[in-house]
């Protein structure tokens, strides 16, 4: 893309481009059965998803979600299937991240794309109009401006839907046709698209935030729901948050931080621990804030203090330049939120061997 003649490079490419190379080298080196429109087989879409070496060698396909295996193979046959996916879990948990690889991997697009809020329309899930088109000349197919779900379903690709429980109750409804039948009626047109095969939809959701809609009994029929948890243990969320920060200092021109591996440890401890309301030792029970302090915010926290490493300090990344980023993300409630940190401070960080430097760099940032 260019802007007045001067190339132009995407602050976040999407998935097929940001690793075309990998999607390549997997097509070359899939010889498994493919479903109709898909440009991976099942077993190739779960590598790329997971990682790991090709057969016959060739590029090493990079990890793009740490987790249980078996939940990458469910969700990737789900899509096989007619059922819909339904990726649900906390917020941080990479709901959104794992169904644009998944989008990317199996329809080689992870452009179509609903963003689910609470002012979402009916439209942006079934068709709209072009009013001028409308009023000069009536209902027409030239005057019908198709949703991404038209689009997918016309196309044979796959759709994604972000934050489906954030959507009104009854234009959720508005997918069960679309889900049971693989049909969208245009009663105005008196016609209806067809999906054709490769057509399917992966929503995500979560049951904590604010602003949640439950989904109707007839609508979560239509899915198969895979519940992606948080990290199984510290040592897997430090290499999730480390690699996630290294590939976002790439993309932002970031300078290298060199040694950010004990900073991140001591990020994640924090956040495990106070998520868990309960110290790594199991000794000590610890109030919990009212925030999630997901992987995420975790990923957020550190790639904040590498801009500050990099910028304004020695190009080190120490506990001055993360505490807070830390604290933004513990204290949300002023009025609740400010006593838990302050309490893990004195009985936990204050008492910590090695954490001296944290402890007085997280006081200064809350004074």
């Amino acid at each position: 893309m260019t802007v007045s003649g001067i190339d132009a490079q995407a602050l976040r490419p999407h998935a097929e481009d940001a690793f075309a190379a990998e999607l390549e080298a997997l097509a070359a080196a899939d010889d498994r059965p493919r479903p109709e429109r898909w440009r991976l087989s099942p077993w190739a879409v779960a590598t790329y998803l997971l990682g790991g070496a090709l057969p016959g060698g060739g590029p090493v396909i990079t990890p793009k979600y740490v987790g249980p295996r078996r939940l990458v193979e469910v969700a990737v046959a789900t899509l096989a299937t007619d059922r819909a996916l339904l990726l649900l879990g906390v917020p941080g948990t990479a709901k959104t991240w794992v169904a644009e690889h998944l989008a990317a991997a199996v329809s080689g697009d992870s452009t179509l794309l609903v963003q689910g809020t609470a002012g979402t329309p009916e439209e942006a899930l079934r068709y709209g109009w072009d009013y001028a088109r409308l009023l000069a000349h009536g209902p027409s197919r030239a005057a019908l401006v198709p949703s991404p779900v038209m689009r997918a379903m016309e196309r044979g690709a796959i759709v994604r839907v972000e934050e489906l429980t954030r959507v009104p109750a009854d234009v959720q409804d508005t997918l069960i046709t679309a889900l049971s039948e693989k049909t969208l009626p245009v009663p105005e047109l008196g016609e209806e698209v067809q999906a054709v095969h490769g057509f399917n939809l992966i929503a995500t959701a979560n049951d904590r935030d604010r602003g949640v809609n439950e989904l109707s009994s007839a609508l979560r029929r239509r899915f198969n729901t895979v519940v992606l948890p948080l990290p199984a243990t510290a040592e897997a969320e430090v290499a999730i948050v480390a690699r996630r920060v290294e590939q976002l200092g790439r993309s932002l021109d970031l300078p290298a931080v060199p040694d950010g591996v004990d900073e991140i440890r001591r990020v994640v401890t924090v956040f495990r621990e106070l998520r868990d309301g309960v110290t790594a030792d199991g000794r000590t029970r610890l109030k919990s804030p009212s925030g999630t302090l997901s992987t995420a915010e975790a990923i957020s926290v550190v790639t904040g203090g590498l801009a500050l490493a990099a910028h304004f300090g020695d190009g080190v990344l120490r506990a001055d330049d993360v505490a807070a980023g830390i604290l933004g993300a513990v204290v949300r409630d002023p009025a609740t939120d400010r006593l838990v940190w302050q309490e893990y401070l004195e009985t936990v960080v204050r008492e910590r061997d090695g954490w001296k430097d944290f402890y007085r760099a997280c006081r200064e940032a809350a004074a």
